[in-house]
């Protein structure tokens, strides 16, 4: 049986002036999967994520978002997503608690402090939930935003750049995050520039070069893409990422403090 689709995009394009942005754009994401969307700097990557939250409206092709029209339905689109950019959209001077509280009462829901506890719960941020966000560090932050972003259960997310200018702890709290959001049943495109953020997370990953898709697939058929690979031996020398977390650990405790 097919997975229904949460987002469909045929033909899409988008120009500013005489530069063509987006050429006609062609992609499904399938309704509880983690979808990447894989391009350079200026590749439309964020266009594509604007048009599908209603904010930038296409100059043809057709979208649609939970099988709403992103042009016809709007406001309907917009009550199926949320969208996170590339920057946390928090307030500092407001604790991780009165975030989500604010947040919760804008879109009245019910009960908004049990929702925000719930949430706080959920993201493992309840020992910090009463210290203001100017004190949190960027992986707090983002995962704040992230939990901002789900009150009132959007079936649909957008995750614009997400792990933009964050250090590789903070990633892995993000990326953590990520995957509990799809096992929750959460649809997600995630537009990302670094690969190793693409292979990690998603279930498909769509390539964004020249205003078009140039490919999308699994990883595993992406990689059949390539010629047979001859295999050789090469030794192994661990990345500097690698060596910073074993270093630090995992939890920001170093080993040598646990001794």
């Amino acid at each position: 049986m097919t997975t229904p689709a949460a987002i469909e995009i045929a033909g899409l394009t988008k120009s500013y002036g005489d530069h063509a942005v987006l050429e006609g754009v062609d992609l499904v994401v399938r309704a509880g999967t983690i979808h990447a969307l894989l391009g350079s700097n200026g590749a439309g990557k964020t266009t594509v994520v604007r048009i599908l939250s209603t904010l930038l409206r296409p100059d043809g092709g057709r979208a649609a978002v939970a099988g709403h029209d992103v042009v016809t339905a709007a406001a309907a689109v917009r009550e199926s997503i949320s969208l996170t950019g590339q920057f946390a959209a928090v307030d500092a001077i407001l604790t991780g608690r009165e975030n989500l509280v604010l947040i919760a009462q804008l879109r009245r829901v019910d009960d908004a402090g049990g929702v925000a506890d719930a949430l706080l719960a959920r993201f493992d941020l309840t020992d910090v939930a009463g210290q203001r966000v100017a004190t949190y560090s960027g992986g707090l932050r983002r995962r704040l935003d992230i939990a901002m972003s789900l009150i009132g259960d959007p079936p649909v997310l957008f995750l614009d750049e997400p792990t933009t200018g964050l250090d590789p702890q903070s990633r892995l709290e993000v990326w953590r995050t990520v995957r509990e959001l799809a096992g929750h049943g959460t649809t997600v495109l995630l537009t990302t520039q670094y690969l190793d953020e693409a292979e990690q997370l998603a279930d498909r990953i769509a390539v964004l070069h020249d205003g078009r898709i140039i490919a999308d697939g699994t990883l595993a058929e992406l990689k059949a893409l390539l010629p047979p690979t001859t295999v050789e031996y090469v030794e192994k020398q661990p990345s500097l990422e690698e060596i910073f977390l074993a270093i630090v650990g995992h939890d920001g405790a170093s080993p040598m403090e646990t001794r």
